[in-house]
């Protein structure tokens, strides 16, 4: 027997049905980053992209999903292979994890700002949304999303020995930082930054629209106001996995039996799935870009089949 475990319950999958999960996980982790791969090769394949702050952000997007589908299957893993891991790999995934997790919604919020300096302010936007300011927020957003992780580790630092750091723990946010002040600390920072995030939504798209009306030529702004709408899409995706603990309570106690089918839908449903729509949703969407992948991975394509036949 395999056992999984969550922080309040042992959860027992017999072998078979453990190790079709893992693969599946594997897998469509495997398939997410692949294509997210295609999307950065595209975007540094063509320096006319890292010009543009617009380019510069949606490919850190990206980066981001990429770097949390790795560490989220990681941590998905080894809950299956071992039941207790170093503290030191465990709180390193834990806080890199929920870093990427709070970047998220904090780059579709400077997304969202760029478009709407771009319809709205077009004369400045040249000015205002540079590539080394890009970089800049880029750096911020990161420093604002790893402050409640860093914060929780200083505060187990100075209440624990280092000796912790060489044990073993289970590996869950809520079994490393079991008091009740942290869960209401991280349950604070994620409402304070999610609440942020949509007010600078809901301005920006008003602005846009308002902007939209008005506007001689109405297609880039029209455009622009769908892109705003997708923001908001990508944020209520973002926004899933909030409520995965709350549809194992309510749906768990009317299927006891099938505790772990249940658990293991709603992880695939709310953290692995919605980072498989990012790429789809802006890469695929934007004829400029996608015009450049088709053109490169066509090029490679024709390489690779016309080098064989010349030896």
């Amino acid at each position: 027997m395999t056992t999984k475990m969550n922080s309040t319950n042992w959860i027992v999958d017999s072998y078979e049905e453990a190790l079709a999960k893992n693969i599946v996980i594997v897998s469509l982790g495997l398939i997410i980053n692949f294509i997210n791969g295609m999307l950065v090769v595209t975007f540094f394949s063509n320096p006319m992209f890292s010009r543009d702050s617009r380019y510069i952000l949606y490919i850190h997007l990206v980066i981001n999903d990429m770097l949390m589908i790795c560490i989220s299957v990681t941590l998905y893993v080894l809950t299956y292979a071992s039941y207790f891991v170093n503290a030191s790999l465990c709180y390193t995934l834990v806080f890199l994890g929920t870093a990427t997790f709070m970047v998220t919604p904090l780059n579709l919020a400077g997304m969202a700002i760029e478009r709407f300096i771009a319809i709205c302010k077009p004369l400045h936007h040249s000015q205002t949304c540079t590539p080394r300011r890009t970089h800049i927020f880029i750096c911020l957003i990161w420093v604002i999303g790893a402050i409640p992780s860093l914060a929780d580790i200083l505060i187990l630092l100075s209440a624990q020995p280092m000796s912790l750091f060489r044990s073993t723990v289970l590996c869950y946010t809520f079994s490393l930082f079991p008091s009740k002040q942290n869960k209401d600390r991280i349950t604070a920072s994620q409402i304070i930054c999610m609440s942020l995030v949509w007010m600078i939504l809901i301005y920006t798209y008003c602005r846009v629209l308002f902007t939209a009306r008005k506007a001689v030529s109405k297609g880039s702004a029209s455009k622009a106001r769908s892109t705003m709408l997708l923001h908001g899409v990508q944020l209520l995706l973002c926004m899933l996995s909030y409520i995965t603990p709350v549809m194992d309570m309510f749906v768990i106690p009317f299927f006891p039996v099938d505790r772990t089918k249940i658990t293991f839908f709603n992880y695939l449903m709310t953290n692995i799935m919605p980072r498989l729509l990012s790429p789809l949703i802006y890469g695929v969407r934007d004829q400029k870009f996608l015009k450049q992948m088709k053109e490169y991975f066509t090029c490679k394509v024709i390489i690779v089949k016309i080098m064989p036949s010349q030896l």
